[in-house]
């Protein structure tokens, strides 16, 4: 009975050590893909840091009381105008598509390319188009308040 006992013990402490070498094997092939195959990590590029619109044009200082932050998508078509406006509240924004081509009445020009950021003019007349062959998307980001328009229009002043 003894000699059985052994045997059983034996074979238990075996198929334990079995087990953890083969845990420890397939940990260490898991280990070894890692270090193959890292994980990609998250990647952040600052696309602007500035205290002035795209004019070079110091922005105004922020609004008193509580602030409201829209989130807008334009889709300007090809050709398309947008009519002369001006911002109340500061706003900045990604394109992420096509070429914007910013112009302000006093005929300063900001053409805007696919991945670039800009920072709009505040208070200052001017209008977009887009002049190429594809849609242009631009995400515009503002900082402004309740009630507050997005943007003034100046249906008054003819587009060319």
């Amino acid at each position: 009975m003894k000699k059985k006992s052994f045997y059983w013990m034996m074979a238990a402490i075996l198929i334990c050590g079995l087990t953890i070498t083969s845990v420890s094997l397939s940990s260490c092939e898991k280990a070894n893909a890692q270090k193959d195959n890292p994980a990609p990590k998250v990647e952040s590029t600052e696309l602007i840091r500035t205290s002035q619109s795209w004019d070079g044009e110091d922005l105004p200082d922020y609004f008193q009381g509580r602030p409201e932050l829209v989130a807008v998508k334009y889709v300007f078509p090809a050709g398309q105008k947008l009519g002369w406006h001006h911002h109340v509240a500061m706003n900045y924004g990604v394109l992420v598509q096509g070429e914007l081509t910013i112009i302000g009445l006093d005929g300063k020009t900001k053409v805007v390319h696919e991945g670039e950021a800009v920072v709009e003019m505040v208070g200052t007349v001017h209008h977009g188009e887009n002049r190429g062959d594809k849609d242009v998307i631009l995400y515009m980001f503002y900082l402004s308040q309740k009630d507050l328009p997005l943007a003034v229009q100046h249906p008054e002043i003819p587009l060319e």
